[in-house]
């Protein structure tokens, strides 16, 4: 009897009543599995595997060329990365193509969890919080826009009726793209991901598609995944789904908001009746707060990694004329302007990531923030304000200088092993670099015949 795509979605720890790879893949029908990690960067990375040799997967793992793949921390010489799947991940995907699976990977180099590998670094950071009794949870918001190519090579908007000035959440504008994203929510409830909510965005062409929060390790395979599904269904409309933070200089840019929460066997560490702040949180959620705002100026490298996060986070504006982006590390109750959101007792809402973040690296290094605040005790303040009185850092490189002197991010980044923060911070600073030697119009346009 073939296995129902939903059931899968429980069996996230692997033990001994979870169904080895092989089991799965022939129970569902699976005829080619993508054996996918991720780079530092946010690449997914794949192979194709066919059924006939996914016993050998299952057993060996598969090779890459780690230089290739991009941003791995190897060179050219260097031993052959090799993938190893996570059973517990596998997901079938025949809204793709028929037959299709995925399975995430843990990269290994010579027999070794590979430290510069984005989800054995998210893994190891969760095993610090399993050492202090705790749990966490993470929800994620995938927001993107939906763009196309006009004659001359310009981005536009791929729905070219969607031109109102107020977009957000307009009926008509998410009817037209019924089949889209109704393609995209079926297919998250057909893997049992609990799809409760699909709209226009802020700004034209802009989307946002939600389900509902898992373990930590859990929602960032969900958002990479879902990030290719989204991707792939909306090529073969005839639409490029970009997920880049500001594809447009005068409208809302792309985040990926993530809500947080602990737990203690089974119960919620958040909530606390007797909260004489009036937010109902417990001391340890306002020492996780503490934590994540005493750590943000760091941690906005990670959350934000591109040179064009900060044109979102710059922004002092838009057509809408709101930003929905924080440019200071405060906190406060059901208020979108702040860096931390508690819209209610059981969670935090962080605001500050955008649609170039890599999930496992974001969830890594915000958690290990937070765990810090709790193991120091640390008081976030009144609501309303923060424990930081700095901006958010202006530009990636601003970023880059917060990031290198924050121990507890390099730390988070580095706990699989040492170098991973360097190589991340030089590469970012490299692309940095390249982006501020590049002409750009603006500058042709202020400057060609200024002087």
């Amino acid at each position: 009897m073939a296995l129902d795509p939903a059931d899968l979605t429980v069996m996230r720890l692997p033990g001994p009543d979870t169904p080895d790879l092989t089991t799965l893949a022939r129970a569902t029908g699976t005829r080619f599995v993508l054996a996918v990690f991720t780079n530092l960067a946010g690449k997914p990375c794949a192979k194709l595997v066919p059924v006939e040799a996914v016993e050998e997967l299952q057993e060996a793992g598969v090779g890459f060329a780690g230089y290739a793949a991009g941003a791995m921390g190897q060179v050219p010489k260097d031993p052959d990365l090799v993938a190893v799947p996570d059973a517990a991940s596998f997901t079938p995907i025949p809204f793709v193509r028929p037959g299709l699976a995925l399975v995430h990977c843990d990269p290994h180099v010579q027999g070794e969890p590979w430290p510069f590998a984005p989800r054995v670094i998210l893994k190891t950071v969760l095993e610090q919080a399993a050492d202090l009794g705790l749990d966490v949870n993470v929800g994620t918001e995938i927001e993107y826009f939906l763009v196309d190519r006009d004659g001359h090579g310009g981005l536009r908007t791929a729905d070219t009726l969607d031109t109102s000035r107020r977009p957000c959440y307009d009926a008509r504008d998410v009817t037209r793209m019924y089949e889209h994203l109704t393609a995209i929510s079926a297919a998250m409830n057909q893997l049992g991901w609990g799809n409760y909510a699909n709209d226009h965005e802020d700004g034209n062409g802009q989307f946002e598609q939600n389900f509902q929060y898992a373990d930590a390790l859990t929602t960032a395979d969900r958002v990479v995944t879902l990030r290719y599904l989204i991707s792939v269904l909306a090529e073969q409309r005839g639409m490029t789904a970009t997920f880049m933070p500001k594809p447009f200089a005068d409208r809302t840019g792309s985040g990926m908001h993530m809500h947080l929460s602990l737990w203690q066997g089974g119960d919620p560490v958040f909530p606390d009746r007797t909260d004489p702040r009036g937010l109902g949180l417990s001391p340890t959620a306002y020492a996780f707060i503490g934590g994540i705002l005493e750590h943000a100026g760091g941690l906005q490298g990670v959350l934000a990694p591109t040179v064009n996060s900060y044109k979102r986070t710059g922004a002092t504006s838009t057509s809408t004329g709101a930003t929905w982006s924080p440019r200071r590390p405060t906190y406060g109750g059901n208020d979108r302007t702040h860096y931390l959101r508690v819209p209610d007792a059981n969670r935090v809402e962080l605001r500050g990531g955008d649609g170039s973040a890599n999930p496992y690296l974001a969830s890594a290094v915000t958690i290990a923030a937070g765990l810090d605040g709790i193991r120091r005790g640390t008081d976030p303040g009144e609501p309303g304000g923060g424990i930081c009185p700095d901006d958010l850092p202006m530009t990636l490189l601003h970023a880059m200088d917060a990031l290198v002197k924050d121990s507890v991010v390099t730390g988070a980044l580095d706990s699989a092993g040492a170098g991973v923060a360097d190589y991340f911070a030089a590469l970012k600073r490299e692309e940095f670099f390249e982006w501020h030697s590049t002409v750009t119009p603006w500058e042709v346009d202020s400057y060609l015949t200024a002087f």
